[in-house]
């Protein structure tokens, strides 16, 4: 990890040389018809457009190299994309003087969608139809999305298919339900997350709960809960982003479908925790103990089981026992030390 300004990962991130899948594999099934696809720019503009997948294609002619970031902690360097700035398309649609926000839309099976300010947008975003010499999966996006590389990956929208011109700001799909930073820049205080979505109080609660059924369909967002000694084993499907669980008595637990993404479990007890199917995506699990741990199909990208320090010594996770069949996402060298140290792969 590194927070040095002049090197190319933003803090917190760790370099990838795979285009890593994020959210959603697929879309709903307008994305994949090709014959009525459309892309539609609309609201403040003094042209609106309706543009079938032939005439996107045709513009696609130009070649973005850039470095992407994404929010759960990996990112890649110097990707190529094929496309053209959304700034060109604007400028056909004509954009109206009061217009100061762009938003886009996807053909997603939970209508993903996000919003970037007008003069963001038009300086940053292009939209592209093919990643590193091939045209884009369905799974990242195709037949169109858009990438704007100085913004976390979640303001870069698969199956993109609608594009207005707002007068004021309207909140994308992670900004509402899971407290992402609307603005999203990797680099000036690492802008991940809005502030904790519990008031004290509330946290006392959770804290103090026999019964955690009533937060199962709640996303937890930046809360304290190092040294956590929960009062039941059954926390499965909890949504724990960007939590503090370090030194967590967690050991035997119940934590199956749970989504632990970006947060800390940096020298808790795990020993046998049951974690099949979770979100694991940069958690962090340098210390902690998961001898006989169950992380069978879970998902691991940007995970971190262990690292270097400054002084080039590794601290790492207790893994022996610890069941790792059917996980995605898992980087190569995070994987060559887990079955190093006893992981069942």
């Amino acid at each position: 990890m590194t927070d040095r300004r002049d090197s190319w990962l933003p803090p917190n991130q760790m370099p990838t040389t795979s285009f890593q899948l994020t959210g959603e594999r697929s879309p709903s099934p307008e994305a994949l018809d090709e014959v009525n696809w459309r892309l539609t720019v609309d609201g403040l503009v003094d042209n609106p457009l309706s543009m079938p997948l032939e005439e996107v294609r045709a513009l696609s002619v130009n070649t973005l190299k850039t470095d992407i970031h994404c929010v759960t902690g990996w990112s890649y360097r110097a990707m190529k994309f094929r496309g053209f700035p959304l700034s060109e398309l604007l400028e056909r649609a004509r954009v109206r003087e009061q217009a100061g926000f762009v938003w886009f839309g996807a053909h997603s099976q939970r209508n993903h969608d996000t919003s970037l300010p007008l003069a963001l947008a038009c300086e940053n975003t292009w939209l592209v139809t093919e990643a590193q010499g091939r045209p884009l999966e369905v799974a990242h996006g195709s037949p169109l999305r858009s990438i704007t590389p100085s913004r976390y990956f979640y303001k870069s929208l698969k199956w993109l298919h609608r594009i207005t011109l707002l007068k004021e700001d309207r909140l994308g799909f992670w900004e509402r339900t899971s407290k992402y930073h609307n603005n999203g820049d990797p680099w000036p205080g690492d802008q991940r997350y809005e502030s904790g979505s519990m008031r004290p109080a509330q946290i006392t609660r959770f804290l103090e709960s026999t019964d955690l059924a009533r937060y199962r369909d709640r996303v937890l967002v930046g809360i304290d809960l190092s040294g956590w000694q929960p009062k039941t084993s059954d926390l499965s499907r909890l949504q724990l982003k960007n939590c503090n669980l370090q030194r967590a008595s967690l050991q035997d637990v119940d934590l199956r479908e749970a989504n632990l993404s970006n947060s800390s479990l940096r020298g808790a007890n795990m020993a046998r925790c049951d974690l099949r199917g979770a979100d694991l995506e940069g958690t962090n699990f340098v210390g902690t103990d998961l001898s006989g741990a169950d992380l069978r199909d879970t998902i691991l990208t940007a995970a971190r089981f262990y690292e270097n320090s400054d002084t080039e010594q590794s601290e790492g996770a207790q893994v022996t026992g610890m069941r790792l069949s059917g996980v995605t996402g898992l980087f190569q060298e995070q994987r060559a030390y887990l079955e190093s140290h006893g992981a069942q792969a």
